[in-house]
């Protein structure tokens, strides 16, 4: 009703300002809702606000972290007292059902956008110590414009050999080649001789291009970068796929050993995907 009301063309001086204004309202509303849920007990505190970035309905947002964490333990051999790193950790997906299970472990999750590891701090600050969340101020120009540095040049803040199990879920496939394997050789840095690392990708093999050309996939990859093939030219991280062959020398170049099989998703027409994007574990061999 609103929205036909703004169609008006009396209105169409106004129409910026008013539609501002309602979304402006709209959101308040949600987010009052939202606290007076987490207030009464009625809502998960651990489920963020409207006001963070790709949140999403809650039951979308805890079957995914619920199916990753099972995953984790199943493919990633993740144990309760292994220390983990969540590259990408966004507003605590995948946080929220670890708390169940690293009673004796640790976590620390990364991401480029401030407001969501601010509200991670501080919601997992006294109930979870051992969870820690660290903003990465890398430039992205869609969520992170400000950013001071590239994620080509950048380090992970942490000690070599630290971790015992990293995961990338969902990260690599909005990446370029050159930021993805600094990112990748960092993930090998930080993880203990024996550790595992668990990472989404969109790949390209003979099955998933016949799939493409069949029109059954989710996206086309139909133009080509250097080292990548990419969805939409005009936002290329948007969705980025890699040759299957090329991600496993890469992983080889910096002493991870895959673990067979490669677990891949339904994202190409696959029937018996496992999940939406192609599920890659290894190990450090050294």
């Amino acid at each position: 009703m609103i929205k036909d009301f703004l169609s008006h063309s009396f209105l169409k001086p106004l129409r910026q300002p008013l539609r501002r204004g309602y979304d402006f309202l709209w959101r308040s509303c949600h987010e009052m809702a939202y606290r007076i849920g987490v207030w009464t007990g009625r809502r998960d505190p651990l489920f963020p606000p409207p006001s963070l970035h790709s949140v999403g309905p809650y039951e979308c947002y805890t079957s995914v972290g619920d199916e990753f964490c099972r995953y984790f333990i199943e493919f990633g051999d993740l144990q309760a007292g292994h220390k983990v790193l969540d590259v990408g950790c966004g507003t605590g997906r995948m946080a929220r059902p670890l708390t169940h299970y690293l009673k004796a472990g640790s976590y620390d999750g990364i991401d480029i956008v401030e407001p969501s590891i601010i509200w991670c701090q501080r919601t997992y600050r006294t109930k979870y110590p051992n969870f820690n969340f660290y903003f990465s101020d890398i430039y992205n120009a869609m969520y992170n414009p400000g950013g001071q540095c590239h994620a080509s040049e950048y380090r992970f803040p942490f000690e070599d050999a630290r971790f015992d199990f990293v995961f990338l879920t969902s990260v690599f496939t909005h990446m370029l080649p050159l930021d993805m394997e600094n990112y990748l050789s960092e993930v090998a840095r930080v993880l203990k001789p024996g550790g595992r690392c668990l990472i989404t990708y969109f790949l390209l093999n003979p099955d998933s291009s016949a799939l493409i050309d069949a029109g059954k996939a989710g996206f086309s990859f139909r133009h080509e970068l250097p080292g990548c093939r990419i969805e939409n030219p005009e936002v290329p991280e948007a969705a980025v796929g890699y040759d299957n062959d090329w991600v496993r020398r890469l992983f080889g170049k910096y002493g991870l050993s895959l673990l067979e099989p490669i677990h891949y998703g339904n994202w190409s027409g696959r029937p018996d995907g496992l999940s939406w994007q192609d599920i890659v574990i290894a190990a450090k061999t050294a």
